[in-house]
């Protein structure tokens, strides 16, 4: 992790440094866009459908069409107009000098960065390409690598859009604060220059433009987008106003909106963000919300579909949950110790949960003998339930770590096929870092949006299953030394139960 003094603190500076990162593209891409430029048969076209699967090998020839090309000439709107500028060979020799990796080795954040640029495409091609087909490829690049003057920085310095996720998403700080604490200049500013340096095409840099110096018409148009259920009056409004008028069907406000939304959506679907640029594209497109909201749902789902890459967040996950829930919450630092257990304590507990005569006169005692044994082993948050198999619902016994209503919480185990498993008989799972984007949609929503949590302990106990007992360290993830612990104290518990159904 690189401390604020190692980093640039002024425009200059971080031109200089990130024009000089190579950033990674997925091998497997960069593999196939060499394969199209070696056969001799391979139309430009083809060529240019290999490279754009990559973003970061597109932008590599964008920028270089972009640079080499005089100041009379336009910015390449195309990948295709970008190959025929610079030709075959120089791209060959320029896809020789970005390093090839696997996925699982690329940064996270990098990663998270361009699902939200591929999801901001997505939503562009689905929401505007089909109106304006003659402009698809200005939207479909424009939208693509509108947020791509960040993509070096987070390859280079991860931490920093880990850190802008955590206090502005995650606890609502004040964005343009944090920016100039994390970069020294405002992020927008840095981008616009970083747009200009590379000469994108010139809707990337209106685009930037507007959000950092001239948000004027911005802000008035999502004032008049707010009274979404009187469309006469907004058309008055815009009648009345013939500039803000103009401005609004601009087509080059496209790529905006797909990238406003697609970064509200990586957060909550329910937020007040998420509905603004909802609003504001329902405007644009003169649709009903509800309907623009279908649309933008559809659309999250066949970019997931789509781009299924491991690790990155894809909001099409976060429909499955409670419409108000937040994806990025507050948490510890991955670096930080989760608290010690009490050791003395928890062997008192096992203890008396491995007494071959049970001193338990219902379920209720057992639950509260377990929780306690799992919050003195070190585990933060415990929710035991138990099932009952005529109504096919779980029913909370003990919950520690959580507000007192929590007490009330129930589930449906017919609504999830994780739920389903653990009831059918004993079973375990952990769910980490790198497992959770491939269970994460198949556990409840209600259950996510309580625990919040990308490390999770699962685990179903008794012959016929009684108890399910799930429980985590605040998201926090499990070192080696706890997650052992956590097991013991899983067998006593279970040595418990089976003493207590005799």
């Amino acid at each position: 992790m690189t401390t604020q003094s190692q980093r640039p603190r002024t425009i200059s500076a971080w031109i200089e440094v990130l024009d000089a990162v190579r950033m990674p593209a997925f091998a497997i891409n960069h593999e196939r866009a060499h394969q199209a430029l070696r056969q001799s048969n391979s139309s430009i076209r083809e060529i240019a459908d290999r490279i754009q699967a990559s973003p970061v090998l597109a932008l590599s020839v964008m920028r270089e069409a972009n640079r080499t090309s005089g100041e009379r000439v336009a910015p390449a709107e195309s990948l295709e107009i970008a190959l025929s500028r610079i030709g075959l060979k120089r791209t060959e020799e320029l896809l020789l000098n970005i390093p090839s990796v696997q996925p699982a080795d690329i940064p996270l954040p990098l990663r998270q960065i361009i699902v939200i640029s591929q999801q901001a495409s997505q939503q562009a091609n689905g929401l505007f390409a089909s109106r304006l087909a003659r402009l698809w490829q200005e939207i479909h690049w424009g939208s693509l690598l509108l947020l791509s003057p960040m993509w070096p920085m987070v390859a280079a310095y991860p931490d920093i859009f880990q850190a802008w996720e955590e206090r502005v998403l995650a606890n609502g700080e004040n964005a343009a604060t944090v920016e100039m604490e994390l970069l020294g200049v405002p992020l927008f500013r840095l981008c616009l220059a970083m747009a200009e340096h590379w000469n994108l095409p010139e809707w990337i840099i209106q685009s930037h433009r507007l959000l950092s110096s001239d948000r004027q018409m911005l802000v008035k148009a999502l004032h008049i987008a707010k009274e979404n259920e009187h469309p006469l009056e907004q058309q008055q409004h815009l009648d009345n106003d013939p500039e803000l008028r103009r401005w609004l069907t601009h087509p080059g406000n496209t790529a905006l909106m797909a990238n406003g939304l697609a970064f509200a959506a990586h957060h909550s679907w329910g937020s007040p963000h998420t509905l603004r640029w909802q609003r504001l594209i329902a405007l644009y497109l003169q649709v009903p919300l509800p309907e623009l909201q279908q649309r933008v749902h559809q659309q999250a789902v066949i970019n997931a579909r789509n781009h299924p890459l491991p690790g990155p967040w894809q909001p099409a996950v976060g429909l499955l949950w409670p419409w108000n829930s937040r994806f990025q919450l507050p948490r510890k630092a991955q670096a930080q110790k989760a608290p010690p257990g009490d050791i003395e304590s928890w062997r008192k507990h096992c203890a008396e949960l491995l007494q071959s005569q049970t001193p338990y006169a219902n379920r209720h005692q057992l639950a509260h003998a377990a929780s306690q044994a799992l919050l003195a082993g070190g585990l933060q948050r415990v929710l035991i339930m138990q099932p009952d198999a005529l109504e096919n619902r779980l029913t909370t016994l003990v919950a520690s770590g959580f507000p007192v209503e929590t007490s009330k919480f129930t589930l449906n185990g017919n609504q999830s096929p994780i739920l389903r498993k653990l009831l059918e008989k004993p079973l375990k799972l952990r769910i980490d870092a790198k497992n959770s984007a491939q269970y994460s949609a198949l556990l409840p929503g209600k259950l996510k949006a309580l625990f919040n949590s990308d490390h999770l302990f699962m685990r179903s106990l008794g012959s016929n299953v009684s108890l399910l007992i799930i429980t985590d360290q605040n998201g926090l993830p499990f070192s080696d030394a706890r997650l052992q612990l956590c097991e013991k104290t899983l067998q006593c518990i279970d040595r418990a139960v089976a003493n207590f159904s005799r």
